[in-house]
């Protein structure tokens, strides 16, 4: 199934993974709006290229009235995240309910309003990550937030039949989240996982993008978690 004059909506910040699964679905011959909380900044990012809509996934009125504003959609990309990351003496009560509430419960109540508006043949496609299936110390807010969203994907893919629901588990990806750890920082995390997982590389934006792609357009494909991580759970 193309993606030409389908109508696609990619919530996320105007950079790194959010980024690349616009330019893919343009490039794709796609409608694309993306929303997030500051809409100047898509606007000042995307230019004419996409369309652009505020929506905050943590607040349900701001949501009702997205999908209001945007009316009838083929897919619906999310990628908004917020991680508590740490060990267990250092997470808290107030960033382990945000990282739920934009992960899981932000994409459940995405799904409430905005299934009525997916077309036939549609899709939802929401985030994971490969901290579901390899725990690791440090990461126990992260692996628990990405657990949910594993299951969410498949209970979703059940009860919003026919509309197909599937989630992205992406490995270590270079974007700029990895930046706070300062250039020699960064060159050795990445080395690490680079010369350990079987597809000795850390993936790319790009590589998240063409899965995303795949999500929207293979149309026997609901309740899965594609994991692009390099094969770093064998690990």
């Amino acid at each position: 199934m193309s993606l030409r004059d389908k109508s696609v909506l990619v919530i996320g910040r105007p950079s790194g993974i959010a980024r690349a699964i616009v330019d893919a679905a343009l490039a794709e011959g796609a409608r694309v709006t993306v929303a997030g909380r500051d809409a100047d900044k898509l606007r000042e990012a995307y230019g004419e290229t996409a369309s652009a809509e505020t929506v905050d996934v943590t607040d349900d009125n701001s949501i009702q009235a997205l999908a209001e504003r945007v009316g009838s959609l083929d897919h619906l990309v999310t990628t908004a995240s917020a991680r508590a990351r740490g060990r267990l003496q250092d997470l808290d009560r107030e960033s382990l309910l945000k990282s739920f509430d934009t992960k899981v419960i932000g994409p459940v109540m995405l799904a409430k309003h905005f299934a009525p508006r997916i077309t036939e043949g549609g899709s939802f496609t929401l985030f994971s990550g490969v901290a579901a299936f390899k725990p690791a110390v440090g990461y126990l807010g992260v692996a628990i937030t990405n657990g949910a969203a594993d299951f969410l994907t498949r209970s979703l893919a059940l009860e919003l039949a026919p509309i197909r629901v599937n989630a992205l588990s992406p490995g270590v990806i270079d974007t700029g989240i990895w930046d706070a750890l300062g250039q020699d920082g960064k060159r050795d995390y990445f080395e690490h996982f680079r010369t350990h997982n079987p597809a000795r590389r850390i993936g790319d934006v790009e590589d998240i993008a063409q899965a995303a792609i795949f999500a929207m357009t293979n149309r026997f494909l609901t309740g899965v978690t594609l994991r692009v991580d390099g094969g770093e759970p064998l690990t």
